[in-house]
């Protein structure tokens, strides 16, 4: 039985050909990595057919871990239409399989979570996937691209819906925040 004050993060790094998975445990504000992986799905020929595996896949995650959210990376853009296409295809079948079992979505862009990581929005894969391994004390190869992309995706969520900023959509200053939390600031 899990713990009502850790939260579960499953984050996914989209794609047709490899989509990247990883769940991150948060507990009193210390993450832990539970699991990290790649879909391999390059053999297989019909795109519907991927689309059923990402499914059944995101689904099967879902069961096995019980995540309390679930955080994709959005793609923005693309040098090929067809490809572009195909990706965002991926994104919405996972965002369906996770929506349909009733856990909130939450996308974030490149620059985004680069930046919630490691302060950087232009941070390589290789520098991301480095700073991942220090902050959850684990190591990888950089083979698996994929799925520390899709751990910082499960990092970022949680720097993000941790900061004291969350939740105030459309409130980008941090006057804002306190013109409308003035019993949280100490003098």
């Amino acid at each position: 039985m899990r713990d009502f004050l850790t939260m579960i993060i499953l984050g996914i790094d989209p794609g047709s050909n490899l989509l990247g998975y990883s769940v991150i445990s948060v507990e009193n504000n210390t993450m832990r990595l539970v699991d990290l992986g790649t879909l391999k799905l390059q053999k297989v020929k019909e795109q519907a057919e991927k689309l059923k595996i990402i499914y059944h896949t995101i689904q099967e995650l879902v069961e096995k871990h019980q995540p309390d959210e679930f955080a994709i990376e959005t793609p923005i853009y693309g040098k090929n239409p067809q490809s572009m296409l195909k990706l965002g295809r991926a994104q919405g079948v996972a965002m369906v399989a996770a929506v349909t079992i009733g856990i909130p979505v939450t996308e974030y862009n490149p620059k985004t979570i680069k930046r919630a990581v490691t302060g950087n929005g232009n941070a390589s894969k290789e520098q991301m996937c480095a700073l991942l391994q220090r902050m959850l004390s684990f190591t990888m190869d950089n083979k698996e691209l994929d799925a520390s992309d899709a751990l910082s995706v499960a990092v970022c969520h949680h720097i993000q819906s941790s900061s004291p900023l969350a939740g105030l959509k459309g409130k980008k200053s941090w006057d804002q925040f306190i013109k409308d939390n003035p019993r949280r600031i100490s003098g």
